[in-house]
């Protein structure tokens, strides 16, 4: 069955290249490589059960389900059959996928072709549940008012991105016990607005397993994403405990690194935020030890503001500019505008394979002589 597993590849890598970037980006599309597929299908645990209920929601040319596939083949797993449910949107995706999975014995496919949060939630999320998920969802923002936004809070899941919102309703689909194996941004770990998708995962599953790659831009890398991903599995009602994570530069994962961490280390017991940590080593590191990091800004009398003024319509008096590059203190500007006095500057973005990620300057009063108000551009 490898000759399958490495046709889904050979698809990819042909399809891939030929897909507009808008096309990609309307969509949140990004086809996963061999070599993350077959990692990411080696992280469920052996399982004994007569039947497997696959789930593949985002499927592409089915890479991901290939990879499950060609493990069990292989005797990965003690299943009799699997009953495999892979949702496409893309009907260009959808005949490539057909003609992989049925190229299994022992494997009943169901291919819905069609919006995976639509549909899902259409549906109703009550049935005999998924034994197993895996997942590479689409990347893209949903809208506060959108249609995906109204259908999902009808299922109880509020969040703001597609991936998570895919991870949520494979949750909520799966069996107790289920498995579930995703791909996705590292983002949802921190910030407010994936509080509520934590709250939601934390509360069904268990954090079995994740996985880093040291290299922003390699999981991805033919289609340029910058993103940090981390793999995860989760286990819908599992009993949680410590947690494994693996290490890897790149995609190919031959340095690969494990440790098991205590839950503790993951989420911190008195973090009312409830941020997701992947350490990289057994040591603590400074985060961990310090109680600054238990306080909010609040707390410290301190206030977050990203910067106000765009730079490019505000940079001062440029001659011949065709557009305004110049601030007028009135009623209107003001809102704009910061009392002088001393102010810390951070660097909004830094890629990962900087030195330092995170780039800070304080801001004197008395570099700026008599003004009496300050605008900060922003990407500060």
């Amino acid at each position: 069955m490898l000759e399958i597993l490495d046709e889904a590849e050979r698809v990819r890598r042909v399809v891939s290249p030929r897909t507009p970037q808008k096309h990609k980006a309307d969509l949140g599309q990004f086809m996963t490589p061999s070599s993350v597929a077959r990692f990411m299908a080696s992280l469920f645990p052996s399982s004994t059960l007569q039947t497997c209920r696959l789930l593949d929601a985002g499927a592409g040319v089915g890479a991901l389900s290939c990879a499950f596939l060609h493990r069990w083949a292989g005797g990965g797993f003690g299943f009799k059959e699997v009953e495999a449910t892979a949702y496409e949107i893309d009907p260009a995706l959808r005949e490539h996928l057909a003609q992989h999975l049925a190229g299994y014995e022992g494997v009943t496919s169901r291919i819905i072709g069609g919006d995976y949060i639509e549909l899902a939630t259409e549906e109703g999320l009550q049935g005999p549940g998924f034994t197993h998920a895996i997942l590479n969802p689409p990347y893209k923002k949903i809208n506060s008012h959108s249609a995906h936004r109204l259908a999902l809070r009808s299922a109880g899941i509020e969040t703001v991105n597609l991936y998570s919102a895919f991870v949520a309703l494979a949750l909520a689909q799966a069996a107790p016990g289920g498995q579930i194996v995703a791909i996705i941004p590292r983002s949802f770990c921190n910030g407010p607005y994936y509080r509520p998708f934590r709250d939601f995962i934390l509360e069904r599953a268990a954090i079995q397993h994740m996985h880093l790659f040291a290299s922003r831009s390699q999981a991805f890398k033919d289609d340029d994403v910058l993103q940090e991903n981390v793999i995860i599995r989760l286990e819908r009602g599992g009993r949680q405990g410590a947690v494994t994570v693996t290490t890897s530069t790149d995609d190919r994962f031959s340095d690969l690194t494990t440790h098991e961490h205590p839950f503790d280390r993951i989420v911190f017991p008195d973090d009312l935020e409830r941020f997701i940590h992947v350490p990289t080593s057994p040591e603590r590191n400074a985060l961990q030890l310090s109680a600054a990091v238990r306080c909010s800004l609040a707390d410290l009398g301190m206030k977050v503001s990203t910067g106000p003024v765009v730079d490019f319509r505000t940079t001062w008096p440029m001659p011949g500019a065709k557009k305004p590059n110049a601030i007028v203190r009135d009623a209107d500007s003001e809102k704009w505008l910061y009392p002088r006095g001393f102010y810390c500057v951070v660097r909004r973005f830094s890629s990962k394979e900087e030195r330092r990620r995170i780039v800070a300057s304080v801001v004197s009063p008395a570099a700026f002589g008599d003004a009496p108000m300050l605008g900060f551009e922003n990407h500060s």
